[in-house]
C-alpha cells in the first residue's frame, strides 16, 4: 500500500478516536485532545493528495477512499457539535443529504467503471468544513479548558454562522457535483 492511501486510512482510524474524546467530558482536556486529533486527520488530507500527485501514484482506491475519509472526519465533528448542542439539526441534514447523494452518484458511476474524483468545489467544501470545525473546537478549548475566554463569549453565534456557511457551501458543491456527474453517467442503463 502506498503512502497516500495509508494516510487516507489513518484519517478513517482517527475519526472515531477523535469523536470519542470530543464526547467524553470526564477526560481532562478532552476538547484539546479532540482538536489535536482533528487537526492531525485534516493534515493527512492535505498531504495524501500532494504526495499522490507529486509521486504520480493517484489510484482508484485513493479517488474513492480520500473523499470518504474526509466525509467521515468532518461529519463526525458536526455530529459532535450537535451532541453538545452547538449545531442546528438542519445543518447536519443538509450536509448528510449532500454526502449521501454524491456517494450514491459515485457508486452508480463506479458500476459503469467510471471513477468520479473530487472536484474543486468538493475540495473547497472540505476545507471550509475542516477550518470551521477547528475554529469551533478552539473556542470550546479556550472557554472550557484553558479559560482564556469567558463563558459569555459568543461562541454559539460564531459557531452557528460558521456551520451555516459550511452547510451553504456544501449544498452548492453538491449541486455542482451532481450537474457535472450527470454528464458522465448513462441513465438509460
Amino acid at each position: 500500500m502506498n503512502t497516500p492511501n495509508m494516510l487516507t486510512i489513518s484519517r478513517m482510524i482517527i475519526t472515531p478516536i477523535f469523536l470519542a474524546f470530543f464526547l467524553l467530558p470526564k477526560i481532562p482536556f478532552h476538547f484539546l485532545i479532540a482538536l489535536i486529533l482533528f487537526i492531525a486527520g485534516s493534515l493527512t488530507d492535505l498531504f495524501d493528495g500532494k504526495i499522490a500527485r507529486r509521486q504520480g501514484i493517484v489510484t482508484n482506491f485513493g479517488k474513492f477512499a480520500d473523499p470518504l475519509a474526509d466525509k467521515m472526519l468532518t461529519t463526525s465533528a458536526i455530529i459532535g457539535f450537535m451532541a453538545i448542542g452547538r449545531c442546528n439539526p438542519w445543518v447536519l441534514f443538509i450536509i448528510l443529504f449532500r454526502e449521501f447523494a454524491i456517494s450514491s452518484m459515485r457508486l452508480v458511476a463506479a458500476s459503469d467503471g467510471i471513477v468520479i474524483p473530487a472536484n474543486m468545489w468538493g475540495k473547497v467544501k472540505t476545507t471550509i468544513q475542516m477550518v470551521a470545525s477547528i475554529v469551533i473546537m478552539l473556542g470550546l478549548t479556550f472557554i472550557y479548558e484553558f479559560r482564556f475566554l469567558p463563558e459569555t463569549f459568543p461562541l454559539d453565534i460564531i459557531a452557528n454562522i460558521l456551520l451555516w456557511i459550511m452547510a451553504a457551501v456544501t449544498l452548492i458543491s453538491g449541486v455542482v457535483y451532481i450537474y457535472q456527474g450527470t454528464k458522465l453517467i448513462d441513465f438509460k442503463k
